[in-house]
């Protein structure tokens, strides 16, 4: 993965871990040359790694609507920012430049990009690994919930194996070097499609 795309929060938190995650994170991609792909913005965790691979020397793509951009929440000095008409353009444009996805802790817009981007995944509409940095636990009664829907038969185990967890950065990026996508429509059964 050369170009790394990162979904999360536009507040830090309460709990500095997220911050400080953010920042480990920032620190590791650029040890490993990866270019961070994102939302444009300048406030909370996204600013946060922005910065970090910023400041080590790192590229930083922002994809920003304009309207968030005029709200003066864009950030000043990326590598490169596009400005972009509407949120469907956004995650558009950032799915395409990217190698592969990280979803750390955020709110509802974190939330629409994961979900998003691992139904895109299930279609078959791309085959880059998604990951989720649970970051102390934060998304363990997601993980519960995915757990729950497969269980009760409305996510193929197939599918639901397409999110690899960890609240590991490296263990992450090596479940997610390992990921190995599977035939879209051979997870559908007739019945469910």
């Amino acid at each position: 993965m050369k170009s790394l795309l990162v979904y999360c929060g536009a507040n830090p938190g309460q709990n500095p871990i997220y911050k400080e995650t953010a920042v480990k994170l920032g620190e590791e991609m650029v040890k490993r040359g990866m270019r961070l792909i994102y939302g444009g913005g300048s406030l909370g965790l996204m600013g946060t790694i922005a910065n970090t691979v910023l400041e080590n020397g790192g590229e930083v793509v922002g994809i920003i609507p304009s309207f968030l951009d005029k709200m003066e929440v864009g950030h000043p000095n990326l590598t490169e920012i596009h400005v972009v008409e509407t949120m469907h353009e956004r995650k558009a444009l950032m799915e395409k430049l990217c190698d592969g996805i990280v979803t750390m802790p955020g709110g509802y817009g974190s939330m629409d990009e994961l979900f998003e981007i691992l139904s895109w995944s299930q279609l078959g509409l791309h085959t880059k690994p998604v990951g989720l940095l649970n970051v102390n636990g934060f998304y363990d009664l997601l993980i519960k919930q995915l757990d729950h829907m497969t269980k009760e038969g409305f996510l193929k185990q197939a599918n639901r194996d397409i999110l690899q967890v960890s609240g590991s950065i490296n263990s992450l990026f090596k479940l997610m070097d390992d990921f190995e996508p599977q035939p879209a429509f051979k997870w559908l059964e007739r019945d469910q499609i």
